[in-house]
């Protein structure tokens, strides 16, 4: 249990570290609660990249470009890998 906290951790600072927006304060607490539910939901990703676009489009009614997406759900999905390998 320890390490899934110590994952949804690494998840949270990268996810506030990559700030799509530019928002001074990083507002992004819904969108970086769903975007972490999607990495423990989907493998792809193609796929989770698709997910992230959707949520914070929904969010911030800007889409961010695909190539950003895939770039952080594979960072996103790099963290998830090591956790499942790691004892």
């Amino acid at each position: 249990m320890r390490k899934e906290v110590q994952t949804n951790l690494e998840f949270v600072d990268l996810l506030n570290q990559w700030d799509p927006f530019h928002l001074e304060n990083g507002d992004y607490d819904t969108e970086i609660a769903d975007t972490v539910q999607a990495v423990y939901e989907l493998n792809d990703p193609l796929r989770l990249a698709e997910r992230i676009q959707a949520i914070y489009e929904f969010s911030f009614e800007k889409v961010i470009p695909m190539e950003d997406c895939l770039n952080i759900a594979k960072d996103l999905l790099v963290i998830k890998a090591n956790q499942s390998c790691s004892l």
